[in-house]
């Protein structure tokens, strides 16, 4: 009976939320909102083990990377930290050379005066403080938009001013919840000297590479390992060789015990951006236009990157971290679109909206307030729809231009000559500035290979976008080269200051008006900002007006109509929690996926003659000789990969995966094909989040990597096990290696 009543409550308690694993939840609010719910599912401890003010907890070993790129779990007293191998991909191709390739060969620091700079900072969460009655009550239902956001930018900068005055090293976010109904502060404190200490291989750190992104069954050991360092004060410091290993207030232990079907997990970090509350016209403008739009030109642009790697070592490591970037949402914007359409979310979002409308028709009241909704949002999109396609052409191929986007960056110096060549204090500093940029650009630049991406994005702006809406340098290459993209785009590149350091610098060393006004690069950067700033940004802006007013009135109104419900507000890169079960799932009639991996799908995926599927020879000897030391599971196998009921999206990558015992069981690194709708709409029977076990992890540094101290310096930890009476068993056979994988 108690069982009975136990699945009873947490079925009831589920249907609050929609489903159990849905939901990213704001820390301060665990208490009164999840707890309940979290330990019907197996939580062992409290929310104020998460979440603290006045004592160590859970928040204050979750790093932000950078401004919420990616996340990071402390796992030791001395600050050491891991993430995923793709967070730190541009740290570690930065670091690498032809003569010494960790990116393909991997890293481990063997001494601490071996850590190597790895150019970004890590923040942690001192505080979130509700400040909606404060900015509510400076707002009413009189004001225009714009006298709206006016408010909300001053009491923005008050607050945040507030919060950070007088310390150096705190900053302060002011965020929006919940479509503009509800507003927070978040505080952080950030450490700017972080360092590599390990990486596996890219054969291990991205085994299955583009084919087997977003997929599931994984079997790639996505992770990575800095250290975070303080001054000798303890304080954040910028790097400095006298600089110590940061002492966290809480570290998390790291469990052995790996996980089983129906176990609670967790998963704590900064999901960077979802759109749940998206309504029927935005789902159709993105399938229609957004999307269609960006998977065609990133693949024309992946196309062209690969080519040039393949064809020079240099460029391949120039490069490798661009290509990734733009190759990981490029399949993730055409599994968004097969997802929108398979789960009908257009239909299902229509039904939802005219619910909504049905219950505010049926009042007066609420028809006064939030009658407009409808007309609002629908207009705002057609308004939109006029400027999308123009827009994202500009974002994903004008702007995928690396020239051009330098070309930003000398814009300023351009400006200062124009409005006052006679500042020579002004233009030195902007000088120095560009100069700055321009070895950071030229580090990982070819011109060559961003020649042929620059032909090819203008030659599809041409081709795709309204004549009217495109930039007057077109006009300019179908006058004068007669629409051939190539020749025009060579001899940009054979002139221009933004493509050859060379003549930059010589240009820097006395700059001149007159020389970026010939210019053809900056020429080709000043048309494409002058569309943008003229005509497709204030058209977009003007729609989106209509659109964040429909959003804030409909979402008010959905919780006016539910308030029972658990609500969550958007991802926003505001550290969240989400929590779940370990579960598999079915995705297809007849199919069935488990929820975890092994090292047998690493022996059977292998293929030496992809760069996707090679396995490095130690690593291969390790796995056909079973040597898994105490990271093997019960069956005698090696947990690679599992999967679990949580709901994540891109900025959690690298969040640590929790058990209801507040221990590491593993680093979260993706999601599912099935259920890439997920950022739109929550789909509980397809979504997962893939992630690498903490013992696959374990392996490779101690096993694989000889770098066992580092294993040491962590708290590891493994429930003891239950005694149990002795029982004749016949003798264990060996076990079978899979088919094509003997030595």
């Amino acid at each position: 009976m108690k069982k009975i009543f136990s699945a009873l409550l947490v079925t009831m308690l589920a249907m609050g939320s929609a489903f159990a694993g849905e939901g990213m939840w704001l820390l301060n609010k665990l208490k009164q909102v999840n707890e309940a719910q979290m330990r019907e599912l197996g939580f062992k401890l409290t929310a104020e083990d998460i979440y603290s003010l006045n004592k160590a907890s859970m928040k204050d070993a979750v790093a932000r990377l950078g401004g919420g790129f990616c996340t990071g779990e402390v796992v030791s007293a001395d600050g050491l930290m891991l993430t995923n191998h793709h967070c730190g991909y541009s740290a570690i191709q930065s670091l690498s050379t032809l003569e010494d390739d960790i990116l393909t060969d991997g890293f481990w620091a063997m001494k601490r005066d071996q850590e190597r700079p790895a150019d970004f900072s890590v923040s942690f969460l001192q505080y979130i403080t509700d400040v909606s009655d404060t900015v509510l009550s400076s707002l009413n239902s009189e004001m225009s938009e714009a006298e709206r956001d006016s408010v909300l930018g001053v009491m923005a900068r008050a607050l945040e001013g507030q919060a950070t005055e007088g310390q150096p090293h705190i900053q302060a976010d002011f965020k929006s919840m919940f479509e503009g109904n509800e507003f927070y502060l978040f505080v952080y404190k950030t450490y700017p000297d972080v360092r590599l200490v390990g990486t596996p291989p890219n054969a291990i750190g991205k085994f299955g590479g583009d084919t087997d992104n977003w997929q599931w069954p994984r079997h790639t050991g996505d992770f990575s390992m800095f250290r975070i360092y303080t001054g000798p004060d303890g304080e954040p410091a910028e790097y400095a060789v006298e600089n110590v290993p940061f002492k966290p207030k809480w570290h998390f232990p790291v469990s052995l015990d790996g996980v089983k079907k129906g176990d609670f997990s967790m998963i704590m970090g900064f999901p960077g951006s979802t759109d749940r509350f998206l309504n029927s016209d935005g789902v159709k403008l993105a399938l229609d236009v957004e999307q269609p739009s960006r998977v065609k030109i990133r693949g024309e642009k992946l196309d062209i990157m690969k080519k040039h790697m393949n064809a020079n070592n240099a460029v391949r490591l120039k490069y490798a971290a661009k290509h990734a970037q733009v190759a990981n949402y490029w399949k993730y914007f055409i599994g968004q679109q097969k997802g929108l359409k398979a789960q009908r979310v257009f239909d299902r979002k229509k039904a939802q909206e005219d619910d909504l409308m049905a219950w505010v028709d049926a009042d007066p009241v609420r028809e006064a307030k939030y009658g407009e909704v409808r007309k609002d949002l629908s207009e705002g999109y057609a308004e939109r729809a006029q400027f999308e396609k123009a827009s994202t052409y500009m974002q994903e191929a004008a702007f995928g231009s690396e020239m051009v986007v330098f070309g930003f960056r000398v814009y300023g110096l351009m400006m200062q000559l124009e409005k006052d060549p006679k500042d020579a204090t002004r233009i030195a500093a902007l000088t120095d500035r560009v100069k700055g940029s321009a070895r950071d650009f030229w580090k990982d630049y070819d011109p060559a290979t961003d020649q042929e991406v620059t032909a090819a994005m203008f030659k599809m702006i041409h081709a795709d976008v309204d004549p009217a809406q495109q930039p007057d340098v077109i006009k300019t290459v179908t006058k004068k080269y007669k629409g051939d993209f190539s020749k025009w785009a060579a001899a940009v590149f054979k002139t221009s200051v933004l493509t050859d350091s060379t003549r930059l610098m010589a240009f820097l060393a006395n700059p001149k008006l007159k020389t970026l006004q010939k210019d053809m690069g900056m020429q080709t950067m000043v048309s494409c900002l002058g569309l943008y700033r003229n005509d497709l940004g204030p058209g977009i802006q003007e729609a989106q007006v209509k659109i964040d007013k429909g959003y804030r009135l409909m979402v008010a109104a959905m919780r006016e109509k539910d308030p029972e419900k658990m609500w969550y507000s958007n991802a926003n890169s505001t550290e969240r929690l989400t929590y779940g079960i370990v579960n598999d799932y079915s995705p297809a009639d007849a199919v069935h996926y488990d929820l975890s991996t092994t090292h047998i799908g690493i022996l059977q995926k292998e293929d030496p003659t992809s760069d996707e599927f090679t396995v490095p020879t130690r690593q291969k000897e390790l796995l056909l000789a079973k040597d898994f030391g105490r990271y093997g599971n019960n069956d005698g196998n090696l947990p690679i990969c599992f999967i679990s009921e949580n709901d994540i999206t891109g900025g959690n990558s690298g969040s640590p995966v929790i058990n209801g015992s507040g221990e590491l069981i593993g680093i979260a690194f993706d999601g599912n094909w099935e259920a890439m709708s997920g950022d739109i709409s929550y789909e509980p029977e397809l979504q997962r989040t893939i992630s690498v076990d903490i013992r696959y992890v374990l392996w490779v540094i101690d096993k694989f990597a000889g770098a066992k101290h580092l294993v040491d310096e962590m708290t590891v930890v493994k429930a003891p096990k239950a005694v149990e009476p002795a029982v004749e068993t016949a003798p264990a056979k060996p076990a079978k290696i899979p088919a094509g994988t003997e030595r």
